[in-house]
């Protein structure tokens, strides 16, 4: 990891233990370790530093998801299990590291209310990952689409569908998060219901 991604690393910290309104640059620097002068080197304000820790999650965790689908794609594992783990790393991540936070609320709105442009690019680039890897399924036989149904159409619902958990009234303890995103993946893959006879 390079100076740079440790600083943020301890700003992400930083901010799940103290929350963002209370945080100051000042705040911020004494609890990185780092001198204001060497915080305002990199960032304007304390805007600007969870700006780029949301950044630098979204990259990791798309990263990281990836790689986990890929070598459980070359393992031979079963389209159920490979999207379940890229949603778990992906989204489960980062619910998880947010559980453990007193703030996780207050960190949770301001992500949605400072990094709308960081987030919608982030999710953009993953969906594409994401179906670039559900296209090689298809490609060697391990997934057949109902031919009403696009690569694009079924990432967009299973990415919606975690972001859903994450977000829902009833959402899972952390230890029960990727059960839940198997649950959801299952029921968008497969179906849960078919119609009723008259």
């Amino acid at each position: 990891m390079s100076a740079y991604e440790v600083l943020v690393s301890n700003i992400t910290q930083s901010f799940l233990d103290h929350g963002y309104e209370a945080m100051t640059m000042s705040k911020l620097a004494k609890c990185c370790n780092i001198t204001r002068r060497g915080l305002y080197h990199h960032f304007s304000n304390k805007e600007e530093a969870f700006q780029a820790m949301v950044y630098q999650n979204n990259a990791r965790t798309r990263q990281d998801s990836m790689r986990e689908g890929a070598r459980l794609f070359l393992a031979g594992s079963n389209v159920l299990d490979i999207v379940t783990a890229v949603l778990d790393v992906r989204y489960g991540d980062t619910r998880r590291k947010l559980a453990r936070s007193p703030f996780a609320l207050e960190v949770n709105d301001y992500a949605f209310r400072l990094c709308r442009p960081v987030m919608i690019e982030a999710a953009a680039l993953f969906q594409a990952d994401f179906a670039a890897l559900l296209e090689q399924s298809i490609a060697t036989g391990l997934l057949a689409l109902r031919p009403t149904i696009s690569v694009g159409t079924l990432v967009q619902l299973l990415c919606d569908g975690a972001r859903g958990t994450n977000q829902s009234f009833f959402a899972p303890l952390p230890e029960e998060i990727a059960a839940r995103y198997r649950e959801m993946s299952q029921a968008i893959l497969y179906g849960c219901a078919g119609q009723a006879k008259p």
